[in-house]
Order: C-alpha cells, then structure tokens, then sequence
C-alpha cells in the first residue's frame, strides 16, 4: 500500500513512535527513524522492520527543535532514500509542573522540541513533497491540548500549538496534494507515562473504555491518516472516549 515512499518518524526508537515505524512498515514504506537518545533502541526498530517487513530503514539522531539540524537530517535522508513521502511529527518530551512554580526553560523546552521541532520538519520535507505532488503529514498532538491539564501548561500549549499548525499548513498545502493531520492521544502505556502509574485508577475512571491505550492503538490511527486521500486538517482522538 505504501511501497514507494519513505516515511520519516520523528522519536521513532521507542513508544508510538516505535509502533508508528513498525506498522507503516508492515505497510511496504522504507522507515527513517528520528531519535534523540538511544542509538541501540532505534537501530532495533530499523532492524525488526528490515527483518519483519523486508524494508528500508535507517536511523538518524537529531535535535528536531535545532532548525539546522533538522535541514541537514533531511537532506541526509534525501540522499539515502529514493522518494521521501511520509512525515510523522512524534517527537516529545515533558517537563511538568504548576506553572506558579514553572522554571522558564521547563517551557521553553518543551515548545521547542514538541511545536517547533514539528515545523521545523515540515519547513524541510514540505518542499520535497511539493515537487513530487504528495505528501502525508501527521502530527502527534494530545487531548491535553484540546482540553487542557493541571500541571502540563507547557506540554498542553505545544499540543495545543500542533492543532493549530495542522489545520494552517492543511489549507497551505492542500492544493499540492499534500494532506496534513494530527492524532490526539490520550492515556496510553508508554515510559512517558510510567510515572503516573500510581494514579492508573483514577484516570482509567476518567476513560469510558476503562483501559489505557496501546501505542498501536495511535499507530493504527496514523496509518489510517497517511492512507487517506481526502481527509486533511482534521484531529482524530485515540483517547478510549476521555475527551469526548
């Protein structure tokens, strides 16, 4: 379905990036693998698509909230895979905290990497995908950003940022069939989330599905997005029901 094209995954070693990688791979897409930290994890997920799913994949580290960096991995990939036609923004950190007490860099860091490093690489892939009339965007943005959350005013900003950056480069791009999305995860089991494990009881109350996501779960979701010809600019929440 996705033989062809090459999908870059931003924070694609581990989490859902780990599961978005494999599943567009288990598609036919050739994978590039964003990462930020462990070499091995995202060398182990290049090697499982290559082994699993007979793809290309290779692995690249770079700070996506670096605009340079960012230019210059993309044009690493360009010159490593034939057709570059996927992007999948997942890369994201936290650093929580009410925002009475809230250091300035605690938000910095977090719009830089979660909203900018998402620009940043649409800013670079954007052209590719104009001359070649195709392109699939999906942004990783979160129900923290469509209804807010005590104690993540940063993080809820920056995904609350990607809902707006989608709906704009939607309509920027659209005419250059190049569709732009977001999937808006809620609970899901991820290191990102291990350390609310003390309080797994009250927010599965808060989910009509009582259970926590899977990162297959929003890996499901983006393929579906990345497959889909005339859907752009819309959020879909893999959430259980949270934020309905």
């Amino acid at each position: 379905m996705l033989k062809g094209h090459t999908a870059i995954i931003t924070g694609g070693s581990r989490g859902i990036g780990a599961a978005v990688s494999e599943k567009l791979a288990s598609l036919g897409a050739d994978i590039a693998v964003i990462y930020a930290g462990s070499t091995e994890l995202a060398e182990q997920v290049c090697r499982k698509c290559e082994e699993t799913y007979k793809v290309k994949a290779r692995a690249y580290q770079c700070n996506v909230a670096d605009f340079e960096q960012t230019k210059e991995v993309v044009q690493k990939i360009r010159a490593d895979f034939e057709n570059i036609g996927i992007l999948v923004n997942n890369a994201g950190i936290t650093r929580d905290g009410l925002i009475a007490m809230m250091k300035e860099s605690a938000f910095d860091e977090v719009i830089d990497t979660n909203l900018k490093g998402a620009f940043n690489m649409i800013r670079h892939t954007c052209g590719i995908f104009m001359k070649g009339k195709y392109g699939r965007i999906v942004n990783i943005s979160s129900v923290s950003g469509l209804t807010g959350n005590p104690g993540q005013i940063n993080y809820s900003a920056s995904k609350a940022g990607i809902v707006g950056l989608t709906k704009s480069v939607a309509r920027e791009l659209a005419s250059k069939n190049i569709t732009c999305n977001a999937v808006a995860p809620g609970f899901i089991s991820t290191d990102m989330t291990k350390d609310l494990a003390q309080d797994n009881e009250s927010i599965l109350s808060a989910i009509p599905l009582k259970r926590a996501g899977r990162p297959e779960d929003v890996a499901d979701a983006v393929a579906f997005l990345v497959c889909a010809d005339y859907i752009t600019g819309d959020v879909i929440r893999v959430d259980g029901g949270m934020a309905m």
